[in-house]
């Protein structure tokens, strides 16, 4: 399940280069702040909005301060020029999760990205009742955030839960071992990589945070008993059969 990002910027052209950055994640574009709103009035599964701080008709800052009225958990990223520090400043009084500058720099955009979405999520954790419901969340999170090194103290403090109790309880509810689900959950991915995108094995090992090839292979052949090529090549023999 990916995450969801509402992109809010009056450049056509900028949305569509921040979308091409943002692979692998749901990407839903507003050209003003008020279409903003209007998309997060309705329901939604939103996880982030990146909002641009100067635009027509109705402020960033102004639109920050809205969402953060309504919906106060809701992350958001402003976006500033070099020159607007202190529509940086206003934006984090304002309750902005970070701001970036314009032009972007797309690496530390990107990494922005990331550690507001898990810092958002891991925090979840904390507030929510119930074993069932943290260990929903804590499935939620893996799924999301397959790409990651995620370990089990990591999500087991933020449920407030011992390690050991958690991995237990992980293991009850959902029939497997915390190490075992997230292991899962990449070679779903790679699965679905494999059937449905040209990328090479090695470039879905690393999109998958795999720092050694071999490694990703042996796994994938562990739990699929066939090789990445192997799997894609049998898939693709499927589809054209279908068609």
């Amino acid at each position: 399940m990916a995450y969801q990002i509402l992109m809010v910027d009056d450049d056509a052209d900028f949305r569509e280069e921040m979308r091409d950055c943002l692979e692998g994640y749901t990407v839903i574009e507003a050209a003003n702040g008020l279409d903003a709103l209007a998309i997060l009035k309705k329901p939604n599964a939103i996880d982030l909005v990146i909002l641009d701080a100067v635009m027509p008709h109705v402020p960033g800052t102004e639109v920050l301060r809205e969402i953060k009225r309504t919906k106060p958990d809701l992350a958001i990223i402003m976006l500033t020029g070099q020159s607007s520090k202190d529509i940086a400043v206003e934006a984090l009084k304002g309750h902005a999760d970070d701001y970036i500058e314009k032009p972007v720099n797309v690496s530390k955009f990107l990494e922005i990205v990331q550690s507001t979405l898990a810092a958002k999520a891991l925090k979840g954790f904390t507030y929510t009742r119930g074993i069932h419901a943290k260990i929903g969340q804590a499935k939620q999170f893996i799924e999301r955030n397959f790409d990651k090194k995620i370990t089990l103290e990591d999500i087991a403090g933020q449920a407030c839960l011992s390690p050991k109790y958690f991995s237990r309880i992980f293991k009850e509810i959902t029939g497997q071992g915390f190490n075992e689900y997230r292991l899962s959950v990449k070679i779903t991915q790679a699965c679905e990589l494999l059937k449905n995108s040209d990328h090479t094995v090695t470039e879905i090992a690393e999109r998958l945070g795999y720092q050694n090839l071999e490694s990703f292979i042996r796994m994938f052949e562990k739990i699929t008993h066939s090789s990445p090529t192997q799997y894609r090549r049998k898939n693709q023999k499927k589809a054209l059969k279908r068609q």
